[in-house]
């Protein structure tokens, strides 16, 4: 094509001055071959890093600036089983819990991809329970600090007043998106079981769900690691 030509199919292809700028912008495009669904949730997991983020930074901050001694998390989140101090044991198993509930995820996000809708409701109804189990050892867990240790969000017999406020918050805002999960994805597995998606030839809200529970999953393990391991 020449140069002659390219000039002449200017005029035709995009009007000049600020009407084709308007017009270039409104008109319907896609720059990125990304569902809209799929980058939204990547926008929302994004600034939920940020607040994770700014939760542990603050936590650490804390932690190694305070003068009064830090309660030991092997100590403070210990069971007593026939007469066994287990450190941990409940933390373990939550962790565990979390961690097979990606693996349920990631097979329902599997078979989406082969619109096998009943193993992918099953799925998704076996990973929703498996974070159900979750908040509620996690209600256990702070029952028994609450009411047994006398751990409160502005004090803590233990040592540092800065453990309870760190704690609940941090494990709370968790918890909340858990439970948020739980949810989400059983609505979403309802749906799947009743055909919805069918109907539209499309089972990408699978996939998206799938995102918000790994993630979910994955700020457990970096809670896990600062907070009772360290």
């Amino acid at each position: 094509m020449t140069d002659t030509s390219i000039a002449a199919a200017g005029p035709a292809t995009l009007a000049d001055g600020l009407h084709g700028i308007v017009e270039d912008w409104s008109a319907e495009k896609q720059t990125f071959q990304v569902p809209w669904g799929k980058a939204m949730m990547w926008i929302f997991l994004l600034s939920d890093t940020f607040i994770f983020s700014i939760f542990l930074t603050s936590y650490m901050s804390v932690r190694m600036s305070t003068t009064v001694p830090w309660p030991v998390p092997s100590e403070v989140f210990a069971l007593t089983i026939a007469g066994e101090h287990i450190p941990l044991l409940l933390i373990a198993i939550m962790t565990f819990i979390l961690i097979s509930s990606s693996g349920t995820m990631a097979m329902a996000v599997r078979f989406s991809h082969t619109r096998d809708k009943n193993k992918i409701a099953l799925l998704m109804v076996a990973t929703a329970l498996f974070g159900a189990s979750f908040v509620g050892m996690q209600v256990f867990e702070w029952s028994k600090l609450i009411l047994e240790e006398g751990v409160r969000p502005w004090g803590n017999p233990m040592g540092a007043a800065q453990f309870g406020s760190c704690f609940f918050m941090i494990t709370g805002f968790h918890g909340f998106h858990v439970s948020v999960g739980v949810i989400y994805l059983l609505v979403v597995a309802f749906k799947v079981w009743r055909g919805d998606y069918d109907r539209k030839d499309n089972y990408e809200i699978v996939e998206i769900t799938g995102l918000y529970w790994h993630f979910v999953d994955l700020v457990w393990v970096f809670i896990f690691a600062f907070f009772y391991l360290w």
